[in-house]
């Protein structure tokens, strides 16, 4: 029996992170054995908040692949590939731009939410309202079953599946309505307490040296009122503390909870372990990152053969959308 199929994708508007790792490649990965995978790296998506600046997405495209790569994604497993390399995303799109109603679209939470949050950009276009529905169009066009997502990203799913019922009102049974396949995902601060995010300047990159990782851990915040080594702290409250939930195992969750709370350790001591128990994470990660650098060539070949098999696919459901649509 052939495995049900997925779709997910990441926007390449900066290097990725641990926030990325932790909250989708590690979910990615082993969705391999189970599913069959389609991964996007989703440029046209870059533009709905970077339209006016695009000089580094290409850049980002090709660095993102490698990260995706090295963190396990197999080519031989998953169709891994760019959105702009399958030009059947922008037909579906336009197409289900005519039957979306505006107050669909209006009323998804993230739309309001970063017109406040997101500043430097004029966001009062089509192309960022019209997010969700090209979002669809990616999702639809491979008739994926599930979609792996976090919580904040249901109300999308949500809106695909309306998008799907209304079209097949509208023309009969083509499109497949995908269920939300919700992940788990870490929490995960920036270094700095906030949200992680590359245009905080509080994320470590995956494609960091060491050093740099080991200067950025030590400039973490912690808990507030921990103002002197030999005040008590409460690891809970501590970025330091989430990053070690993460990345560190039982005896060193003991040892910090310990030595947190009766200041027998000092957060210095609590980082450089920290350090230590993310290198032993990033290394193996860090090691095929370097080889994939110096074979650039394979990494393109590995998406342009990834757009083969999604254009196959795609071609499929848009045959059959213009047969339904009579056009």
């Amino acid at each position: 029996m052939d495995k049900p199929r997925i779709l997910s994708g990441m926007r390449p508007t900066g290097q990725l992170h641990l926030g990325h790792l932790v909250g989708a490649l590690d979910n990615w990965v082993p969705l391999q054995d189970q599913y069959d995978c389609f991964y996007c790296i989703v440029d046209w998506h870059a533009l709905t908040t970077h339209y006016d600046d695009t000089h580094e997405i290409q850049g980002y495209i090709l660095d993102n692949a490698i990260d995706w790569l090295a963190a396990g994604l197999d080519p031989k497993r998953s169709a891994i590939f760019i959105q702009s390399g399958v030009v059947e995303h922008a037909e579906l799109h336009l197409l289900l731009s005519m039957i979306a109603p505006l107050g669909w679209l209006e009323r998804v939470p993230t739309y309001k939410e970063q017109m406040e949050q997101i500043t430097g950009h004029d966001l009062h276009t089509y192309g960022f309202l019209g997010y969700p529905l090209l979002q669809a169009a990616d999702i639809l066009i491979y008739k994926a079953a599930a979609v792996p997502v976090g919580e904040d990203q249901v109300a999308h799913i949500e809106l695909t599946r309306e998008i799907a019922r209304r079209f097949n009102h509208f023309y009969g049974p083509v499109l497949k309505e995908p269920q939300a396949l919700l992940t788990k995902v870490p929490r995960l601060p920036g270094t700095d307490g906030r949200k992680m995010s590359k245009s905080y300047n509080n994320a470590i990159a995956l494609g960091d040296r060491p050093e740099k990782i080991k200067e950025t851990i030590k400039t973490m915040v912690t808990d507030p009122a921990r103002v002197r080594r030999h005040d008590p702290g409460n690891p809970d409250v501590c970025p330091v503390g989430d990053y070690h939930k993460v990345f560190s195992g039982p005896e060193t969750l003991a040892w910090v909870d310990q030595g947190c709370r009766s200041a027998g350790i000092g957060c210095i001591e609590c980082k450089m372990k920290l350090f230590d128990n993310l290198q032993k994470r990033l290394e193996p990660i860090s090691a095929r990152r370097q080889e994939l650098e110096s074979h650039k060539d394979d990494v393109s070949d590995i998406l342009q053969e990834g757009a083969r098999k999604a254009k196959a696919a795609a071609g499929e459901t848009m045959a059959e959308v213009r047969k339904a649509m009579r056009i």
